[in-house]
């Protein structure tokens, strides 16, 4: 990477001098690693390293530890808390050159990878074996960033999160040392968890450097079904009893009339602009699954459904869940001048609807407009806010939604995020959901990263 200005700093001269011209000072390489997707504001690194292995990202620690230097881990920058965002300036660690894949096996159904690789390509490589990894986020991001924020999405409803997904870790810690965590087996007794508490910490503790994750067979038979209802209420009601009956869901999915409208606009399609749900049914056999199938569309029928659609085979359920792949790039496009925000919350199954009706009537109380998604088998929902830069009260009573959004979640036993992670954004929320637990969590950060260099300014408050 060529450097088109020198600085001054004694750390960063050493850091070229010992890493050569992966470190880059270049304007346009510190910009794009100063924001992600969806945090306002930008801040900028002082320089960028971009890790090829795991010695670079030793040798970029070792020198960070002596001179007092942040270092923020930065993967596909599809983040939407400000995550990755180095918001005390110093090293922007750059994974994605890390970006292979080591071992499939087949056998084992586990495979090891490095922290750059992309979920997409991991799937791409993994089909001929006829396997898949299932944690979907909707963006493409990298696998080391989806372990930094316990990330999941719509498969997480049969399959767990990323914490479910991960059997091992290797993690360069602040002082330099490598450390593996877990192991391939599926379980062990053996110790303290380490390898949980790296995952979901947002790159506070550790650089993970490599990953060992399950992946699972491809389901040999599936069918998707759209179901459109009257009013948001019904298909809430739909979607917490469809979590409740033990079908054999793959995904379920909730999206709300403004985001179908939107998606309308983006794609030129003629949906029914009317809150939707989408659903996988799987099965070993095509009998269980019709079955399954059948069971599904009567139950949308007694909530209240209008109109139902299935797809039976590979390219008819691609195109009938192209929508809700699309949800968030259409509100974007709907509002070329504001700034989109997403975020999330996660309540207990039989709260969800009490949840969803809470947050629309705090969006009318405050008068703002936010399409509604959920992955309504787990009680994780999303808003798409969008603000003009410009507009300070909007802003002001975005910030009075999150927080009554933030209070319903915790009333109702949930939490402030169920799979963006905390990032900057929702440190203020920590306390008032972990209580007591916060100064665990403060003494481990203490005692990894004592000079507090890695990711600095997230997760805890300081």
């Amino acid at each position: 990477m060529v450097n088109s200005e020198q600085t001054q700093r004694p750390w960063a001269s050493i850091l070229r001098d010992k890493l050569g011209d992966i470190v880059s000072t270049a304007p346009e390489d510190l910009e794009s690693h100063g924001r992600d997707e969806g945090y306002e504001q930008e801040f900028l690194p002082e320089c960028v390293v971009y890790a090829r292995s795991k010695e670079d990202v030793v040798r970029s620690l070792e020198i960070a530890r002596e001179y007092g230097v942040p270092v923020t881990p930065f993967g596909a920058g599809s983040g939407l808390e400000g995550n990755a965002i180095p918001v005390r300036s110093g090293i922007s660690l750059d994974m994605t050159g890390m970006n292979r894949v080591l071992n499939i096996d087949p056998d084992s159904l586990y495979v090891t990878a490095e922290p750059g690789v992309l979920h997409p390509e991991l799937n791409r490589e993994l089909r001929p074996h006829g396997l898949f990894f299932s944690v979907d986020p909707g963006a493409e991001a990298a696998l080391g960033g989806m372990a930094g924020t316990n990330a999941s999405g719509a498969n997480a409803l049969r399959y767990g999160a990323m914490r479910d997904q991960v059997l091992e870790l290797e993690v360069v810690l602040a002082d330099g040392r490598v450390i593996r965590v877990g192991s391939k087996a599926r379980k062990s007794s053996s110790g303290y968890d380490l390898k949980n508490l790296f995952i979901g910490s947002e790159g506070t503790l550790g650089v993970i450097t490599e990953l060992t994750v399950k992946v699972y067979p491809i389901p040999a038979h599936s069918v998707s079904l759209r179901a459109v209802f009257p009013e948001l209420d019904s298909a809430v009601r739909a979607a917490t009893e469809f979590a409740q009956t033990g079908l054999n869901l793959a995904r379920l999915e909730l999206v709300d009339e403004e985001c179908v409208r939107a998606v309308n606009g983006y794609e030129s399609t003629d949906y029914p602009e009317k809150p939707t749900l989408w659903m996988e049914v799987v099965g070993s056999s095509e009998a269980a699954v019709e079955e399954e199938t059948k069971v599904a569309e009567r139950l949308c029928r007694e909530a209240g459904a209008e109109d139902i659609t299935a797809a039976h085979d590979e390219e008819e359920q691609e195109n009938l869940w192209e929508a809700r792949h699309h949800a968030w790039y259409a509100v974007d496009d709907a509002y070329p001048e504001d700034h989109m925000i997403s975020t999330d919350i996660c309540v207990p199954i039989a709260g969800f609807a009490e949840a969803i009706d809470a947050t629309r009537r705090l969006l009318e109380e405050h008068a703002l407009s936010a399409p509604i998604i959920g992955h309504a088998g787990d009680g994780n929902y999303h808003l798409f806010f969008h603000l003009s830069p410009e507009d300070e009260d909007g802003w002001r009573r975005f910030e009075r939604v999150m927080e009554g959004m933030t209070a319903k979640a915790l009333e109702l036993g949930g939490t402030c995020t169920g799979e963006h992670g905390v990032g900057l954004r929702k440190i203020k929320y920590q306390e008032s959901e972990h209580g007591e637990a916060l100064s665990l969590m403060q003494g481990v950060k203490q005692m990894l990263d004592p000079q507090g260099l890695l990711n600095p300014g997230k997760l805890l408050p300081d």
